[in-house]
This record gives structure tokens, C-alpha cells and sequence, in this order.
């Protein structure tokens, strides 16, 4: 249970961190608090789709990740973003990723700083 935490505690800071380098992810709220647990939330729904749709997609394009030799991750990472900015949309959720290209560099942070969380935080059960 504490390693779900630490994976959605780093997931939300690297969301935000995102969502303030670039101007075209959005995170809306009336106040901090409002702010923060909307970026819990985004933040879970990312890992459930990272967790649920990201190894089927994984799986489809496997001849892609040879070929590209792995950079193909960057567009699979895109694709999840888009797909959790088009659920919080559906959740009434106030995040939105606006283009393809914005969901490649978002995405691109996002592992980035999620690598580096996941470094600094605790991983022990």
C-alpha cells in the first residue's frame, strides 16, 4: 500500500511539474486545495491507465519499439497523456493536454521527473 502512494505522490508531482513548465497542459481550480486534489486524482487515473491500457499498447507495437529502438516510448507516453486528458474531460476533471506535440514533451517531463522521484522516494513495502 505505501508503494501505491509513493508511485501516485510522484506521479502528481511530476503532473505538476508539467503542467507548469508548459503552457499548453492545463490544471484549473478555484483554489490550491482544489488544485491539489484534482492533481491526486489526475494522478491516479494516469497510473490506472499507464496500468491498465499502457502493456496492451506495449504489446501491439512491438515490432515498432525494435525498429525504433525504444524511441517509439516517447509517442506511447504522448498517447497515454492524451488519453488521461480525454478521461478528465469525461470525469469533469479539470486537466487538459492540448496537441500531440505538447503530450510528447509532457510526457517526456513526466517521465523524467517521475524517474527522479521514484529515485528519491522511499520503494519499500
Amino acid at each position: 500500500m505505501k508503494n501505491f502512494l509513493v508511485k501516485t505522490i510522484a506521479n502528481a508531482g511530476a503532473l505538476a511539474v508539467a503542467v507548469w513548465l508548459l503552457d499548453k497542459i492545463t490544471l484549473t481550480g478555484d483554489s490550491t486545495g482544489k488544485k491539489i486534489g484534482t492533481l491526486v486524482l489526475v494522478a491516479l487515473l494516469f497510473g490506472l491507465v499507464n496500468f491498465l491500457v499502457k502493456p496492451i499498447v506495449k504489446v501491439l507495437t512491438f515490432p515498432l519499439f525494435v525498429l525504433t529502438l525504444g524511441l517509439i516510448t516517447l509517442i506511447v507516453n504522448a498517447l497515454m497523456l492524451m488519453l488521461t486528458s480525454w478521461v478528465c474531460g469525461k470525469l469533469d476533471l479539470s486537466f487538459h493536454v492540448e496537441g500531440f506535440w505538447t503530450a510528447v514533451l509532457g510526457g517526456l517531463i513526466i517521465s523524467v521527473v517521475s524517474w527522479v522521484l521514484h529515485i528519491v522516494l522511499p520503494d519499500k513495502d
